[in-house]
């Protein structure tokens, strides 16, 4: 792996993403974590207390101490409003998973794409050479952007992964995707 280390702060074109903090508890539970139809389709449980968005925050820093990387949290260049969060999920040094969330107000307008391609360009500069995304296979939002982001559908992988929003402790089929 190396010692490259990913930036704490990346920006594109309209976004700032950064290592979350412990001072963004309460901005992460209130703006998209906390939210039944943002995390509908999430593989993490939706926070029911600031004390589930402290323990991703603890999980964030062990991510970012463990590997090049880990959750970043999504604002706005503009307006400095926290819209979401995304990151690399490492499994070992050449391979890791993306993915996102935004809170409602930040949907419609590109923002998913604009960062699943930073993710992609930031995972080639940390050596990454298998990245991919898993998707529900009813939500079909998720798969335009993805294709639109430059990922392609690999396959199905049956009973792989929990939507513990939708239905807890079933395993359900997901789509993989992976950058191209």
């Amino acid at each position: 792996m190396g010692d490259a280390k990913a930036p704490a702060r990346y920006q594109t074109a309209r976004l700032v993403l950064r290592r979350p903090e412990a001072a963004d508890a309460e901005a992460i539970f209130t703006r998209y974590a906390g939210d039944p139809e943002v995390t509908k389709y999430l593989g993490w449980p939706r926070h029911r207390s600031l004390d589930d968005t402290r323990e991703f925050l603890a999980f964030s820093d062990a991510e970012w101490a463990r590997w090049p990387a880990g959750p970043y949290l999504i604002e706005s260049r503009a307006t400095r409003a926290l819209v979401g969060g995304t990151g690399l999920g490492f499994e070992s040094a050449t391979e890791a998973s993306t993915g996102y969330v935004f809170a409602r107000d930040a949907w419609g307008v590109g923002y998913a794409t604009e960062t699943l391609q930073a993710m992609v360009e930031l995972s080639r500069r940390l050596g990454v050479r298998r990245l991919y995304a898993l998707c529900h296979p009813e939500h079909r939002a998720s798969w335009r952007v993805l294709v639109k982001a430059g990922f392609s559908r690999e396959g199905t992988l049956s009973r792989h992964a929990a939507f513990p929003n939708l239905k807890p402790g079933a395993l359900a089929d997901v789509l993989c995707y992976v950058a191209r």
